[in-house]
């Protein structure tokens, strides 16, 4: 008997070690769970009885525990995973309670000194204008933009056109639908395209920035699940009509071989690098706001110009632009969900987001992107091009910026047209962002 309770014994204890090994293997973002939960505790706690710095320290504390577990979540639940999950969990449930009043004040104090008084929206904003646009390869900003210029410009014809009739249709203004619904979508995702046009609005119209976040991230998400739905149907139309696609081939003739191979692999991180590549970022967004007393345009669209101008030019020595856009792959892979928790507490009032997105509001969002895909498709026929993949990259202008092109290009298994990808939301993103801003200081 002694015996058989000895070996049973044994036999239990891997079963409980296996458990606890699998425990252990579980992760929140990056972060092991028990690490996590300890963690959380302790930033919880310490908002609870007051003790949470109300500055950089335990801001970041508090949008970054939030953020790498709803960042987690979003990429984990079916179907909300392929439609941009974390973006969208990050931003509404922060949003949400706000709303019910599930944040304590400690934690909104640290949040708002971080997001507000330290200003980390505009280091970020910098970080991500100046990295993505010294990051980009020269040939193929170069003819990556050439092959794509007449699909792009034609999509964008479109979309604004089917945007403005949709609007007119359901009641909306044109002023509205152009600058608060179709710009969104066409901007270039949250980073790169909201949020210097939200600095440039505010600059111009004389409010605050937070009045006009809200309006304009709807209509971004809408826009990027439209995308990604349409992808997928793009996909399955491939397969039934092979002639219709390249498979992830651009070009007929089969020359994006050639354009491909002229991207590089990255290169090693080096630290101090990075930090150069900091103070470029933030020198952009300092010249910007400089040149601005003397240019009557925004200085984050004066920011947008130069960091495209000091590219094409090749001026900034090529380890400045790689330490650039090193620090633009940390600040976008590490802060950008815990970004949008910031924005979700303060820029994104629930109550604003529920009353914005109406059925109508729905299908002006749809139709400005079907019809960028749709002229996408059809102006492929025209341009030696496959009109799957033209409609695809096409459809790339209205996704939400890098996450929004990754996702786009996974529903439709064509990660390969990525560069194409890169810069039909980029520079196309960035030319809409100019553009409305000037049309903005004109029509307003």
């Amino acid at each position: 008997m002694s015996t058989l309770k000895v070996k049973n014994l044994h036999q239990e204890i891997p079963a409980s070690t296996d458990m606890f090994s699998q425990i252990i293997s579980l992760k929140v973002g990056v972060v092991p769970l028990p690490l996590y939960l300890v963690l959380a505790t302790v930033i919880f706690a310490a908002s609870v009885y007051n003790r949470l710095p109300a500055d950089m320290i335990g801001g970041f504390a508090i949008i970054m525990i939030m953020g790498v577990l709803l960042g987690d979540i979003g990429q984990k639940i079916p179907v909300l995973k392929d439609i941009g999950g974390p973006a969208i969990l990050s931003i509404l449930v922060p949003s949400i309670m706000v709303f019910y009043e599930l944040i304590n004040p400690a934690a909104m104090k640290s949040i708002t000194a971080l997001m507000k008084g330290s200003n980390f929206l505009y280091l970020y904003i910098s970080c991500l204008v100046a990295g993505s646009i010294l990051g980009m390869n020269r040939k193929v900003l170069i003819q990556g933009f050439v092959r794509m210029f007449i699909p792009l410009v034609v999509g964008t014809i479109a979309a604004i056109t089917a945007g403005l009739l949709a609007g007119l249709l359901f009641g909306y203004s044109i002023h509205r639908t152009f600058f608060y619904i179709v710009i969104p979508i066409v901007g270039g995702g949250i980073g790169e395209g909201i949020l210097p046009l939200s600095l440039a609005y505010a600059e111009i119209l004389q409010q605050p920035q937070e009045n006009f976040i809200p309006q304009l991230i709807p209509a971004a998400m809408l826009g990027n699940i439209v995308a990604i739905i349409s992808a997928g149907f793009l996909k399955r139309l491939g397969e039934k009509r092979s002639e219709l696609t390249g498979n992830g081939m651009l070009i007929k003739t089969g020359d994006d071989q050639e354009f491909l191979a002229t991207q590089s692999g990255d290169k090693p991180i080096e630290f101090p690098l990075m930090g150069a590549g900091l103070l470029i970022a933030c020198s952009f967004f300092i010249f910007g706001n400089l040149a601005n007393q003397f240019i009557a345009i925004p200085g984050a669209i004066i920011m947008i110009f130069t960091a495209a101008i000091v590219k094409y030019s090749k001026i900034m020595p090529a380890r400045m632009e790689q330490g650039a856009y090193h620090m633009y792959r940390f600040i976008s892979s590490t802060l950008t969900w815990p970004l949008l928790v910031g924005l979700g507490v303060l820029y994104t009032p629930w109550k604003d987001v529920i009353a914005a997105i109406t059925p109508a509001y729905i299908a002006i969002c749809a139709s400005t992107v079907l019809a960028m895909i749709t002229s996408g498709f059809f102006i492929g026929k025209y341009l030696n091009m496959y009109p799957i993949e033209s409609a695809i990259v096409t459809g790339c202008h209205s996704g939400l910026g890098g996450t929004g092109d990754v996702a786009i290009l996974s529903a439709s298994n064509r990660m390969e047209l990525m560069p194409f990808a890169q810069v039909s939301t980029r520079i196309g993103g960035a030319c809409m962002i100019v553009t409305a801003t000037l049309l903005m200081k004109l029509w307003h």
